[in-house]
């Protein structure tokens, strides 16, 4: 289970496609500009940052209820130490056809050592915008891509994908890498963009699993103790951060059922996250359907009947407790038809974030996710129209602005 998780997060190495003429993009990306939303004012609906929590909802600074509706977009957690497709797309682009599909935010992954690199890989400086970001450490390629991001009314979400660029460790530490520094790279960043309000957060640890645990005590591998220090020493820097906090995948005292990776979150209703600064959890579990892993669940008899369940069970309690509210990282797969396991999985799912009002980033903009595919094609031009389709249950017809209060 664990190789064929882990492939989720692998690539293929970059290629350089001939480059592409400025009319294609004109043709394939319609969307707003931020610069044009005043002429639409009265059909946009402006999110005033920064972001906090009540009760179950994400709210902006003005009380109303925002919902994230995402993509990850990985990369930087990776060998190349930059995000993925740059090899083939003006990064710009890239983030104006995210924003014209109906998209409000990206979540996007960092490794410790990448932020800590001096070089990047995989970017074709000679295409368009590219060439702003050549001589760029990674973290000033985080930088340019976040500040455009902003400019095109984008939110961010932080994410802590891995510590070294290779794989997903279990715990916070480990790989060479120390719990300081897991949580200095936080603090680093939290410093760093503490004036951009559309970075919004931070993913503390993607998919705690193997020995982490929730609400043992166990200072070693108890993941809602470490997501306290972090979250406590990221609010120390920047007290407007969403703290989002995935789940485990075992070791919970009582817990009834079996999860993904960073799904358990059956811990929360008796060993809350607690931090200093009120109003910023938010629980964040990670669903994915058998193109993943071929999960008993799958095969149990009263599938896929037994899906609602098991979501109720898992995570949205916490929502109907009104204890905090329910990001949901990650979730996608290939298949989006109505008979395959992973399709009946995938059009239950996207049903069940919808009805419930459940924020979101898809797994993932990029094609060269293995087991699960993207929402780009292997051209990292063209959309994967059937699933687009799914996801558009989700999105609103007109893009949302954001803005610093």
């Amino acid at each position: 289970m664990i190789r064929s998780i882990l492939h989720r997060h692998l690539s293929r190495k970059p290629f350089y496609p001939i480059l592409f003429v400025a009319a294609i993009a004109a043709i394939l990306f319609n969307f707003i500009a931020p610069e044009s939303l005043p002429s639409v004012a009265q059909m946009t609906v402006r999110i005033q940052l920064p972001l906090s929590t009540r009760g179950s909802e994400i709210v902006d600074a003005a009380g109303q209820p925002v919902l994230l509706r995402g993509v990850n977009w990985f990369g930087l957690e990776t060998e190349t130490n930059s995000p993925h497709g740059l090899w083939a797309r003006d990064y710009k682009e890239m983030l104006g056809q995210i924003k014209g599909l109906g998209y409000n935010v990206i979540r996007l992954p960092y490794s410790v050592q990448g932020l800590r690199a001096a070089e990047v890989s995989g970017i074709n400086f000679a295409i368009g915008s590219n060439q702003e970001l050549q001589g760029k450490k990674p973290i000033e390629v985080m930088d340019a891509v976040i500040q455009e991001a902003g400019r095109q009314g984008l939110m961010v979400l932080l994410d802590s994908h891995r510590l070294n660029n290779q794989r997903i460790p279990e715990l916070w530490y480990g790989d060479g890498f120390t719990e300081e520094d897991w949580i200095s790279t936080w603090t680093m960043l939290a410093e760093r963009y503490k004036n951009q309000p559309h970075v919004i957060g931070a993913d503390l640890k993607n998919e705690p699993h193997g020995k982490a645990s929730w609400g043992t005590g166990d200072r070693a591998t108890d993941w809602r103790l470490a997501a306290e220090r972090a979250g406590n020493a990221i609010l120390r820097v920047n007290r407007n951060w969403l703290i989002v906090v995935e789940g485990v995948e075992n070791n919970v005292p009582g817990q009834r059922l079996k999860h993904w990776m960073g799904g358990n979150l059956e811990g929360v209703k008796r060993f809350p996250v607690r931090l200093a600064v009120q109003n910023r959890v938010v629980y964040s579990p990670h669903e994915y359907g058998a193109g993943v892993f071929q999960q008993p669940w799958f095969s149990a008899i009263d599938f896929p009947r037994n899906l609602t369940t098991r979501w109720e069970q898992g995570f949205f309690y916490i929502v109907r407790q009104k204890i905090a509210p329910i990001f949901v990282g990650e979730f996608g797969g290939r298949q989006v038809d109505e008979k395959s396991k992973e399709g009946i999985w995938q059009r239950r799912f996207v049903d069940y974030l919808k009805r419930n009002q459940l924020g979101f980033a898809y797994w993932s903009w990029n094609p060269n996710s293995q087991d699960t595919g993207g929402i780009l094609q292997d051209d990292w031009v063209a959309i994967d129209q059937p699933k687009q389709q799914l996801l558009n249950q989700l999105l609103p017809v007109q893009p949302m602005q954001t803005q610093a209060r």
